[in-house]
């Protein structure tokens, strides 16, 4: 009985393996690419059906994503030839993503407000919320500085600039500008404060709702009248389970996004258009790998993680915020896995949503990979001395833009054109964007995941 329910996973895995070997051996034609891909397809569904896990769907939407993505053009000209129109590129299946988005981000601050609050009034106290706060703030700190010198030891150990011809084309500078245009001025210090809890929640700045939730929570605990203290943690506690539950309901909406997602990314980069960029592509992803097992995996070991169960865990989230690109889309489904995990509600809801302003390891990492990148591309090298000013810089204006959209591209334009680079040269790195933020986003998810686990063991709460 257990070998047959291993047997849909035995021939999905098997159906990849021989879509790979076709494409590596130089054996496969279009109709052979065809029937490989779509036997991944059928057997990935397969898989899906007998697993019944939202994980696997998740999975297997998006590779189903990737395949039709690769296999539109085909499809297409399929289409034109008897004669029925059908768009050329698939850029209407972006709406589920979009969709699943806007839900998820109807979540967010409702969630944020209620965990805080019932952690911080009704099972905390006040000097362990500074305590968390501290222990917070410094193991990001570190951890955040490591990541920009692994990116800053690959790109150098690479060389891949060196060579590279950065061409920028007209969508990349309408694309660039669009970004430009949006950037305002910011104060790291003063951004973190809402000005209004509305506007907060309307700009979707996670950390001014978690500033908002903590004082309110904080607020709470102070009332002395115990019958109006109640009522309000009895009706944050009775939100924080109906937004857990709105939580599970738009899950069920997340395959769909991925695939959706996947899809409408490879049929509009295509995977011709890394060429030039397949150097810095590669570094990126190799750099991140670097990160996660000389990093994260020792630091994991050192607090004695559960490892298996951590990764059954993260994997949902993890794979959303891979698919999507956007670590927002991960955040209630990382919250409500990581109580269920054994961390208390309090820490999570604390250290989760701070770590997303201020615990961005994927992009820093990227920051400083790709700036000195960019100096290469240009032909000027820059010293050790250059190369650690610049990282000091970005320890903190990679923090200063947070919640601010497209803000890795706006940091690093602005570290560029610091080193006396034209800042045009960042454009040409828009073309891979997209293939480049899974990546930085998806370590970016496990590095929050697992700062929570630390500073839950830290306070021996977990």
């Amino acid at each position: 009985m257990k070998k047959m329910k291993q047997f849909p996973l035995v021939y999905f895995l098997a159906s990849i393996s021989l879509s790979l070997i076709l494409s590596f051996s130089g054996l496969d034609n279009g109709i052979l690419n065809s029937l490989s891909h779509w036997a991944i397809a059928l057997s990935g569904l397969w898989f899906a059906v007998k697993n019944k896990g939202l994980t696997g769907w998740i999975m297997v939407s998006m590779i189903l994503g990737i395949i039709l993505g690769l296999d539109w053009p085909g499809i297409h000209q399929f289409w034109q030839n008897i004669g029925i129109p059908i768009p050329e590129k698939i850029t209407g299946l972006k709406v589920f993503s979009d969709i699943f988005l806007r839900l998820i981000k109807t979540i967010i601050a409702p969630l944020l407000l209620a965990t805080l609050v019932v952690g911080i009034a009704g099972h905390s106290n006040i000097k362990q919320v500074g305590r968390m706060g501290l222990k917070a703030i410094t193991y990001f700190e570190i951890v955040t500085t490591i990541a920009l010198f692994i990116g800053l030891v690959a790109i150098n150990l690479t060389q891949a600039g060196k060579g590279t011809e950065l061409k920028v084309e007209g969508t990349q500078i309408e694309k660039a500008e669009k970004l430009l245009s949006q950037k305002n001025n910011h104060d790291v210090i003063l951004d973190i404060f809402p000005e209004n809890i509305a506007k907060s929640i309307a700009d979707n700045q996670i950390l001014q709702i978690v500033v908002f939730s903590i004082l309110f929570g904080i607020g709470l605990a102070m009332v002395g009248d115990k019958t109006k203290k109640n009522s309000v943690l009895s009706f944050m506690e009775g939100l924080s389970e109906t937004m857990f539950k709105f939580t599970d309901i738009v899950m069920w909406f997340a395959p769909l996004a991925v695939g959706g997602a996947m899809a409408y990314s490879v049929s509009s980069m295509g995977l011709g258009v890394i060429g030039n960029l397949l150097k810095l592509v590669g570094t990126l992803y190799v750099a991140l790998i670097a990160f996660v097992l000389l990093v994260l995996v020792p630091i994991a070991i050192l607090v004695k993680l559960p490892i298996r169960k951590f990764i059954s865990t993260i994997s949902e989230p993890v794979s959303i915020a891979f698919a999507t690109a956007s670590s927002e889309a991960a955040l209630p489904k990382a919250m409500e896995n990581l109580e269920k995990m054994g961390i208390p509600g309090k820490i999570v809801s604390f250290v989760l949503p701070t770590g997303y302003s201020f615990n961005l390891d994927g992009t820093t990492l990227y920051l400083s990979l790709a700036s000195v990148f960019i100096a290469q591309a240009s032909g000027i090298e820059l010293s050790i001395a250059q190369q650690i000013q610049m990282c000091l810089i970005l320890m903190l204006t990679s923090k200063g833009v947070a919640g601010v959209r497209g803000a890795s591209f706006l940091i690093l334009v602005s570290t560029v054109s610091s080193l006396g680079l034209d800042p045009q040269k960042a454009f040409a790195i828009l073309a891979v964007d997209a293939l480049m933020d899974m990546g930085r986003t998806t370590v970016n998810v496990i590095g929050n995941c697992l700062a929570t686990y630390v500073i839950a063991k830290w306070e021996k709460e977990v």
